[in-house]
């Protein structure tokens, strides 16, 4: 890892390549150039100037608000967000350090596209063949500490599929795919550093052969079926809100007692009964078998709320029916579970990432 250092302080309309270029004419083909995406987005313009007599952080809330598509979680000023690129990160990656105290950076519109053009340009300026990686400073789950990761590449895979492949001990690999421009960027920024004011290194010795056509980073962004963990806390709360309108939907009977297993398994002395039957119409009565009373009721409420926290990560709308006269019998409510009704002025729209 080599930095590239003697780079000026970036401005909008400067010539990031040509810069890089100027500092580093012992480029050589194969080379992987690691660039910060603070510089990227500062020659892009792609800041928010702060006011005189504005609150920074207030700036700042309100800048991270515009570029969060979903909150995935928060505390006090803490959040973790989706960004309209994809990523999940603190802050959808608005930026207050190494820059000028009346503005803040934003992440690149197109990191991909934007190391695509660096990677163009740097063959036109010295006339080598080099990959391209943008990085940012991302937070992992479950582990303190920062590190690098890539959101914008071009001419490398961002993913090495090992999958088939078999080790030593001739164990076939099932799901292993190295994330090459994470541990590219991670691996430069040993050189680069957070303070050093060298925002971009060259990783020498890679060797990778160039993807056609080249994805950039979207194979990294995890979707769909394979995401394990697509609500956050606000999203499950927001499972909590009852549903206006319900679609029934098959599998309902079994969703609900495994939901029901799962939240009664914290309080395995509280006993709760499911019934059903063909009149039911998507509603599955809940009945306790104590006589209820404050504690039964806190009992259920506790354990009705982890169930709809459940089903709602199950992909369950919900609505729940208290019963009229409680105590007058064992029956407490009736949960119903099902799909929303789409509201007609929503349809044909979509999320705007």
């Amino acid at each position: 890892m080599h930095p590239v250092v003697g780079l000026p302080e970036f401005t909008p309309g400067d010539d990031l390549a040509a810069a890089v270029a100027g500092a580093a004419p012992w480029l050589a083909d194969g080379d992987v150039v690691v660039v910060t995406s603070k510089a990227v987005s500062k020659v892009e313009g792609n800041l928010v100037r702060v006011e005189p007599g504005t609150d920074r952080e207030e700036a700042r809330q309100r800048a991270v608000a515009a570029e969060t598509v979903r909150v995935v979680a928060r505390r006090g000023p803490l959040s973790i967000v989706e960004t309209r690129h994809g990523w999940v990160m603190a802050a959808a990656g608005v930026d207050a350090s190494n820059v000028a105290a009346d503005a803040l950076v934003l992440l690149p519109v197109d990191a991909d596209a934007s190391a695509r053009r660096l990677r163009h340009r740097l063959a036109e300026l010295l006339g080598v063949e080099v990959s391209v990686v943008v990085s940012d400073t991302f937070g992992r789950t479950w582990r303190d500490g920062l590190t690098d990761v890539a959101i914008g590449s071009a001419g490398l895979p961002a993913l090495l599929d090992l999958r088939g492949a078999v080790d030593a001990h001739g164990n076939r690999l099932e799901t292993t795919q190295v994330a090459v421009v994470d541990e590219l960027a991670a691996a430069a920024d040993l050189v680069k550093g957070k303070l050093a004011g060298v925002p971009v290194a060259v990783v020498r010795g890679f060797s990778a052969a160039a993807p056609d056509p080249d994805p950039g980073t979207r194979p990294l962004v995890r979707v769909g079926p394979d995401d394990l963990f697509p609500l956050g806390s606000r999203d499950v709360v927001a499972g909590r809100v009852p549903a206006a309108a319900l679609v029934p939907r098959d599998g309902d009977v079994e969703a609900v007692a495994a939901a029901f297993r799962t939240a009664a398994a914290a309080l395995p002395e509280f006993p709760v009964v499911l019934s059903w039957g063909q009149d039911i119409d998507g509603g599955i009565d809940v009945h306790l078998t104590d006589a209820q009373n404050q504690t039964t009721a806190l009992n259920l409420g506790a354990v009705l709320g982890a169930v709809l926290a459940h089903l709602r990560a199950e992909g369950w709308s919900t609505r729940w029916e208290p019963v009229s006269t409680p105590g007058a019998s064992s029956l407490v409510g009736r949960l119903r579970v099902g799909t929303d009704v789409p509201d007609r002025a929503d349809e044909g729209s979509g999320p705007a990432h």
